[in-house]
């Protein structure tokens, strides 16, 4: 038997040992630790997906690939594009799940209030470009929220990652305008959490988010105002290190 996510014993293992983990406070103290130097070091600008600059860390790919197998979405938004390599991670990700018969006609749309052009250049000339729409301007104007919706309205099963502005005003506002387009049973992702939890020199210079102002403090208050979604720890709390710490949460009604 399978949920979805494996084999119902080795799932159950998992979920044993995770648990375990999570009441872990020394592994807690070491998590904290190794999340301040990945921030420091710059980790997640190591690696690419498919050829282009991803910045995303290697252990939340994998816990984003089992969370679309679980769900088999046929629509990913993702505000925030930067160099394109997580919409060209969620594209190849759909296109794998169209080839294998489980979706149809599924895309990824990723927004942005600035599009470089040569990212936008190298985005479109990639073979995964055909799973992929962008749109350029603000995640939380009016226009751009219609825009997504529009696509959103005729998808079956709907996943979304915010990774934009970090500021607790912006993503409040990207939950509030974005978290029920997500369908029952799926997810929502707020990247970069950790910055609620990370030693403050960890944060990039210049940046106006901070503890307080934060992807987290927005998510606790949006889960304050809003009962159709949960934490889910599973995720979370599995990958041991991750950009979206507190930031897994699941829409259940």
């Amino acid at each position: 038997m399978t949920d979805g996510s494996g084999p119902a014993d080795y799932v159950n293992e998992i979920r044993d040992r995770i648990e375990l983990d999570a009441a872990d406070t020394q592994l807690a103290g070491v998590k904290k630790q190794l999340l301040d130097q990945m921030n420091w070091k710059k980790y997640a600008y190591n690696f690419t997906w498919f050829g282009r600059p991803v910045i995303q860390i290697p252990q939340d790919a994998f816990t984003f690939q089992e969370m679309i197998w679980e769900v088999k979405p046929d629509l990913i938004i993702e505000t925030g594009i930067a160099h394109g390599g997580s919409l060209i991670f969620s594209a190849s990700m759909l296109a794998l799940l169209e080839t294998f018969g489980m979706v149809e006609d599924p895309v990824v749309v990723g927004v942005d209030i600035d599009i470089r052009s040569h990212n936008r250049s190298a985005i479109e000339q990639h073979p995964a470009s055909r799973w992929i729409t962008m749109i350029e301007g603000s995640s939380i104007s009016p226009e751009i929220v219609g825009k997504v919706a529009g696509i959103a309205a005729s998808k079956k099963r709907v996943m979304l990652f915010l990774d934009s502005n970090h500021t607790h005003e912006h993503v409040l506002a990207e939950l509030r305008a974005y978290a029920m387009m997500v369908t029952p049973g799926s997810y929502c992702v707020v990247l970069d959490t950790g910055v609620e939890d990370i030693d403050p020199s960890a944060i990039a210079p210049g940046r106006q988010w901070c503890k307080g102002n934060s992807p987290k403090s927005a998510l606790t208050e949006f889960l304050n105002e809003n009962t159709n979604f949960v934490l889910d720890g599973y995720y979370h709390e599995k990958a041991w290190v991750t950009s979206a710490p507190g930031g897994f949460i699941k829409r259940e009604k």
